[in-house]
């Protein structure tokens, strides 16, 4: 007899059910295209008081334990155990950094210095553990799309681990020199980068149709191999995200910043969608959340999205300073749009055909009242540097380019609405990661010197040591030069797997 707190798990469009979670992490996408998603939000069971007494590895327990039902204890434990060590260079894991009358909460402190770390450090060790729970003997390739950060966190998280390999496919042009040499020295076995000639949404769709067919899957499989995937469309990285929010409300509640109960708003740097979505899970689960202010760069897809309740990505892609954010086609958007048609999986489906097909779809107007938890916002790139600048020169506080656009957008909420609630913004990446976005930002002028000279200036005015994961990569040798089409990426796939 079923458990009444098992947890399974469902995909957006209807094609699947009764789906375990490790089964959903090990497949990544449902076979329809659609996501999984748990049959309930699952709420917390424990009160904010108690997790403010806990560390980060006691918070990921107690709240991936609700959605990881088919794990045991002692698997989940020794998943968190390997996953948030030594290599997170605090060791709070996530420690929370009050500047400019609001908390910006650093998510930038493993071995990639990037919030992507936060859950592909444990990925690795849920997928395996999963395949050993369900007798998987072929050898899993993980299989990604990246817009700067996701590849090389989960290159770092899945290096020379046992039965698995990873591709990752990044836009050519379309990322930070410090993010493509992150990926490009990466060293592993089983690693391999490509970078393609087109952009993100390129990138991420034709990730996407090799996941969809069904042919190319059935040969792999006859040579041993499985496909899944570590972006955030994988229900295990989703899941570790929340872990944040709710570690981070203990933390407000351990300094006296709030009161038990006490509501806070959340404003985060937003592209693909997941880590806001994170936090609505942790919303939607009990934490006492207010508004989630959903911030976007020039690629203001998602601030027309819930401005208009009109989802359109039939605009121009710009190139921005916060790359990681320069997406139009915001994959998680829909796990939110499938719990505001009520789960209807048949209404999501249309609305995703309507995407596919004409680029963009319209929600009713209940399904928009359904989200009147979010705020969007945006910043331009001149409003980020701005802002960057002047928190900076204000407090010495010093963020990159992803964190000034929520900072701006929030600091947007707060005189559009007087709202004074306790905040939180997701600092989601050091600001090394972009150190030229960020120096220009600081001095004005754009500079002609070489992008490890800006590093140690960077350092100097800052009084922020350079992070171990730039300087590995500042004599580190190229290891991946592929590059290939879009409409060549099954073909590269093959070359790398040496399927004939």
């Amino acid at each position: 007899m079923e458990l009444s707190n098992t947890i399974t798990y469902v995909s957006t469009r209807g094609g699947q059910s009764g789906v375990s979670a490790s089964q959903a992490i090990l497949q990544g996408l449902a076979k329809d295209g659609g996501l999984f998603m748990p049959d309930r939000i699952p709420k917390l069971d424990c009160l904010p008081e108690q997790f403010a007494q806990m560390s980060y590895q006691e918070t990921a327990y107690e709240v991936m334990k609700l959605f990881l039902t088919d794990y045991t204890e002692e698997e989940l434990k020794d998943c968190i155990e390997k996953a948030y060590d030594g290599k997170f260079d605090t060791e709070e894991i996530a420690p929370l950094a009050k500047a400019d009358g609001a908390y910006y909460l650093e998510l930038f402190h493993g071995s990639t210095i990037a919030f992507k770390d936060m859950a592909l450090s444990i990925l690795p060790h849920l997928m395996t553990a999963a395949a050993r729970k369900n007798k998987v003997d072929q050898e899993i390739v993980i299989l990604t799309a990246t817009s700067g950060d996701t590849g090389k966190a989960a290159m770092a998280g899945f290096a020379d681990v046992p039965g698995t390999r990873i591709i990752v496919f990044y836009p050519k042009g379309g990322v930070s020199r410090i993010q493509e040499l992150q990926m490009r020295t990466q060293k592993g076995e089983n690693t391999s980068v490509v970078a393609i000639h087109g952009n993100f949404d390129d990138a991420q769709t034709g990730v996407k149709k090799l996941f969809g067919d069904e042919g190319f899957k059935e040969e792999l499989a006859a040579k041993g191999f499985r496909f899944s995937s570590a972006n955030s469309i994988n229900i295990g990285r989703l899941v570790p995200q929340i872990v944040y929010y709710v570690y981070a409300y203990g933390k407000l509640l351990k300094q006296k910043a709030i009161t038990a109960g006490e509501e806070i708003n959340v404003a985060v740097p937003t592209g693909n969608f997941g880590n806001i979505l994170a936090a609505y899970f942790a919303k939607q689960m009990g934490l006492p959340i207010k508004k989630l202010i959903c911030a976007s760069n020039d690629n203001k897809v998602l601030f027309d999205f819930f401005a208009t309740g009109t989802y359109d990505r039939n605009r121009e892609f710009i190139l921005t300073s916060s790359p990681s954010m320069d997406i139009l086609i915001s994959s998680n958007l829909e796990r939110l749009v499938y719990l505001s048609a009520g789960c209807d999986a048949g209404k999501n489906r249309k609305l995703m055909e309507s995407l596919g097909e004409n680029g963009s779809y319209q929600v009713t107007e209940d399904m928009k009242k359904q989200m009147a938890d979010f705020w969007g916002g945006f910043a331009d790139q001149e409003e980020n540097a701005a802002e960057i600048k002047r928190v900076f020169a204000d407090t010495g506080y010093l963020m990159d380019t992803h964190t000034g656009v929520a900072s701006a957008v929030y600091k947007k909420y707060t005189a559009s609405t007087g709202d004074q609630a306790v905040a939180v913004i997701a600092s989601t990446a050091s600001p090394y990661k972009f150190s030229r976005s960020v120096m220009e930002a600081i001095t004005g002028e754009k500079s002609q010197k070489e992008e490890f000279a800006l590093i140690d200036e960077m350092s100097a005015a800052s009084g922020i040591p350079v992070p171990k994961a730039v300087e590995e990569i500042r004599h580190a040798q190229i290891r991946h030069s592929r590059e290939c089409s879009v409409e060549a990426m099954k073909a590269e796939v093959r070359d790398i797997l040496e399927v004939s």
